[in-house]
């Protein structure tokens, strides 16, 4: 749908935007195409899409995929997506707020899908981990995101750009930025630019790893960001010095090292020599 013919939509439909939502739309069918292609939506495909917006990333995905399950939690859009979504019937739209949906009720009569969303900045990290987390069916996410969003998503480690939320991620998946999407993309155009990025869920992928001690030895390394990890060790589980440098000595980590400088297998490594020394206690 061309940006001309959404906003007489939109107009139609007496919508007004808001900005809590975040609320930007695509309307380039060319990008709109492109993007359900990195997704990996198919005939086979179910795909959740969580934030359908006016519709247009809908319709394209809907065209290619074997099922939408759309999530939008702005009713007012109601009028604008019967337009834009009408004649097709492998499309559900529904009116909820996906973060306060359980996801074993929704996954309840659900294929193996794929998620497919359009992230405000406020829901981008606890949608994700809400996915990895608890998901037993979903195979991967494409999202939009802030640019600098998605550079943190995916960065590497020793980079400005790498923090818990990457460490987190690579415990379940594998992370990539895959398109970039200029500002003016969008309608009504944001402030900054955006990317997709392709999450591929891979459980296991670290080995035979205490998920929740993972992520407290995460949350402890960047807790605060301008301490040692030495320091930070003994803060987040009431070690003593001696015993944070065993541990740190345990794993081949320098004493002095931050949070920062350690990829995911440090962390897996670190997260078992912490827990060996708590159960000792």
């Amino acid at each position: 749908m061309e940006d001309k013919n959404i906003k007489k939509v939109l107009a139609q439909a007496g919508f007004s935007f808001k900005k809590q939502y975040g609320q930007n739309f695509l309307t380039d069918e060319g990008l709109l195409a492109e993007i359900v292609g990195l997704s990996g939506a198919d005939k086979d495909c179910h795909v959740v899409e969580i934030g359908c917006g006016a519709g247009t990333l809908t319709r394209a995905l809907a065209q290619k995929a074997a099922f939408v399950h759309a999530y939008e939690i702005d009713k007012s859009l109601q009028p604008v997506l019967a337009r834009t979504l009408s004649g097709l019937d492998n499309v559900e739209v529904t009116f909820r707020d996906f973060l306060k949906m359980r996801l074993d009720v929704i996954e309840r009569d659900l294929p193996p899908y794929r998620v497919v969303a359009n992230l405000p900045y406020y829901i981008t990290t606890p949608l994700i981990m809400m996915i990895l987390e608890h998901s037993q069916k979903c195979l991967s996410l494409a999202v939009m995101v802030q640019e600098e969003v998605a550079d943190r998503l995916c960065a590497l480690p020793n980079t400005p750009q790498y923090g818990a939320i990457t460490a987190n991620i690579a415990l379940y998946a594998t992370c990539q930025k895959v398109l970039r999407v200029g500002r003016q993309m969008f309608y009504p155009s944001p402030n900054v630019d955006s990317a997709v990025v392709r999450i591929d869920i891979a459980r296991g992928r670290l080995g035979d790893v205490d998920g929740d001690m993972y992520k407290k030895a995460v949350q402890a390394a960047f807790g605060a960001r301008r301490k040692t990890l030495e320091n930070n060790l003994c803060r987040a589980f009431s070690l003593t010095r001696e015993q944070a440098e065993g541990v740190l000595n345990e794993c081949g980590i320098d004493l002095k090292a931050r949070g920062e400088t350690l990829s995911p297998e440090d962390f897996v490594k670190l997260s078992g020599e912490v827990a060996r020394y708590i159960n000792k206690a």
